[in-house]
């Protein structure tokens, strides 16, 4: 009697972009960008590769798509209604949560900054620092900054979580950090030895958001500066 093959199990139901997309986010995210390659990306989704060929033209676009779906959703969750202020601290806040959750989409705003993605975070900010009276000629560069803050923060504070993900007790290794600090020659380095006790304590969320806070404190500042007559 012949002895049939089995065959994979393959996908009947019609493959999109955004169930790709999807897909490699959860790859994305268990196990970063290495991770990601088309024929992983082929098993997860019981498919052939020629299938997802047919949304995506390579790795790039793959990574860039799934950067644009994650931003776009924190952008669309914003509470509409909102004033002005506490609608840049959600935004900024939920950023520096979707880079936390997903550290590889720091590293893509980085990489490539012609990302969809970027557009509608400069949008998010800028339309909100419009509604607050900020001069014309000085959106641009109020926007970059917080944009600069939010991106470098918290990509940072996704690397480092990365780096470390081996160690369990993040106050233990901080403290060993503020304890070297606190060694460190006092004439040299009056300041560091003063503020290392505060290392190990620190919450990183609350820290960037009080820097979201100097930003807009500065740009409150700004405008109420009076415009000089000519």
């Amino acid at each position: 009697m012949a002895i049939k093959k089995q065959r994979a199990a393959r996908r009947t139901d019609a493959l999109s972009k955004e169930r790709i997309v999807e897909a490699a986010i959860e790859i994305l995210d268990a196990g970063g960008e290495g991770a990601l390659t088309f024929r992983a990306l082929a098993a997860h989704l019981a498919t052939g590769s020629g299938a997802i060929y047919w949304h995506v033209a390579d790795k790039d676009d793959l990574l860039a798509a799934a950067t644009d779906g994650v931003v776009a959703r924190v952008v669309t969750d914003m509470t509409d209604g909102a004033r002005p202020r506490e609608a840049i601290r959600a935004l900024a806040l939920g950023l520096f949560d979707a880079i936390d959750a997903h550290p590889w989409v720091g590293t893509q705003l980085s990489r490539a900054p012609w990302l969809a993605a970027l557009p509608q975070i400069f949008e998010g900010f800028g339309s909100r620092l419009e509604e607050l009276g900020v001069p014309g000629s000085a959106q641009f560069d109020a926007t970059s900054t917080l944009v600069i803050h939010v991106l470098g923060v918290a990509g940072q504070n996704a690397a480092n979580a990365r780096l470390h993900a081996h160690r369990t007790d993040r106050t233990a290794f901080l403290g060993s950090i503020a304890d070297q600090w606190a060694q460190l020659d006092p004439a040299q380095y009056p300041f560091v030895r003063r503020v290392a006790a505060q290392l190990p304590v620190h919450d990183d969320r609350e820290q960037f958001l009080a820097g979201i806070d100097l930003i807009l404190d500065g740009i409150a500042a700004l405008r109420q500066k009076p415009t000089p007559r000519p």
